[in-house]
């Protein structure tokens, strides 16, 4: 999880330097591979920071807590100290955990529960900004479309150039920048480019040049 929210500050980063320069965007064969890409979709959990965990030590109630994932993401444990946690799942964690513990615990049987999963709520969440009344960073939810998140947003403002927005997805180590008429969506019901987003999405909109 600590990659996947360096991810999407990187995706950021690339989004405001070609804001800068004026919409570029990927070639064909890019745009319709991260078209048919789909939602990843989670099968394990691994732990990133803002989690909360639960840790509990059987019969050992003062080794028993519940603490949160640093930045850096590392946990604080009694007696043993700092445990990497990022990356891991809660198995793995648990393990790693019982192995630290066990030169003060006998056989020490530990379980380890998400119970505030802060790091996917960052990663799988999904943006709108530049000309748009209010940008938003909204939880995905499956079958959103651009034209959902844009209202959401408040619609465009009045110096939009709409018809020059872009959704930018990061495909493997590629983001790929795919052109959106927002204008031809909005005033025309030229739903065409009103592409669904995956978690992670990020849409600009562009100002007009005077």
């Amino acid at each position: 999880m600590k990659r996947n929210t360096l991810n999407v500050a990187l995706l950021s980063g690339v989004i405001a330097l070609t804001g800068c320069a004026g919409n570029q965007f990927s070639s064909e064969e890019q745009i319709q591979q991260a078209l048919n890409s789909k939602a990843e979709l989670i099968t394990e959990y691994k732990l990133g920071p803002t989690d909360v965990v639960s840790i509990n030590v059987w019969r050992n109630s003062d080794l028993s807590i519940s603490v949160p994932v640093r930045p850096d993401g590392m946990i604080s444990v009694p007696l043993v100290g700092d445990i990497a946690a990022s990356g891991k799942t809660p198995e793995q964690l648990a393990a790693d955990v019982a192995d630290a513990i066990s030169e003060f615990v006998k056989t020490p049987k530990v379980s380890v529960v998400v119970t505030n999963m802060g790091s996917y709520e960052y990663v799988g969440r999904v943006r709108v900004t530049g000309a748009v009344n209010s940008s938003i960073s909204v939880p995905y939810r499956e079958g959103m479309t651009i034209m959902d998140l844009v209202l959401n947003a408040g619609g465009l403002n009045d110096f939009a150039a709409g018809n020059g927005a872009g959704l930018y997805r990061k495909v493997g180590d590629t983001v790929v920048a795919i052109p959106v008429k927002l204008d031809d969506i909005l005033l025309k019901g030229d739903i065409s480019t009103n592409y669904t987003v995956n978690p992670g999405d990020i849409i600009t909109v562009p100002e007009k040049t005077f």
